[in-house]
């Protein structure tokens, strides 16, 4: 990996939201997306993002899940986890994170790409519904490390 540059070099830390989206047959929403480093590596993340200036977790929640799905109007609640992290990726905006992660559940849908940023028409790969018992047997990269462990403990059924 390649020393960390220009924001993330600086020692920015930036505050996230993220949101274990189920829906009623207890699969969990991700999203394959481009990682922020040069070897162009791709990993499945929840939806969420950034919390924007003047904003704090929950209402930034709200705002990633439209923006990332088009869903309004869904109850989130409390945070059922929180992780500081150190980015380890070499071309990220920030060098470490906090993320509050919130649930729902909702029917099955199809993700609207429509309120997309520019560098989520590029970075989003796919979005894909999983079953806990397909996380449990993929080979591919996801974010975060402790991922199947908060889907268990927040599956709807469980």
């Amino acid at each position: 990996m390649g020393e960390l540059r220009g924001a993330a070099a600086a020692g920015i830390h930036r505050l996230t939201s993220r949101i274990l989206l189920f829906d009623r047959d207890d699969r969990v929403l991700l999203f394959l997306t481009k990682a922020p480093d040069t070897s162009g590596s791709a990993r499945w993340l929840t939806p969420g993002g950034g919390v924007d200036p003047g904003e704090d977790h929950l209402a930034g929640a709200i705002r990633e899940l439209y923006e990332e799905t088009g869903l309004e109007n869904v109850p989130l609640g409390e945070p059922v986890w929180a992780h500081d992290f150190v980015v380890k990726w070499d071309d990220a905006d920030h060098a470490t994170g906090h993320a509050e992660f919130y649930t729902a559940v909702v029917d099955a849908f199809e993700p609207s790409s429509a309120h997309w940023t520019p560098e989520e028409h590029v970075d989003v790969l796919e979005s894909r519904w999983w079953t806990l018992s397909e996380l449990l047997s993929t080979t591919d990269p996801y974010e975060p490390a402790e991922l199947i462990d908060l889907v268990r403990r927040q599956l709807p059924s469980c």
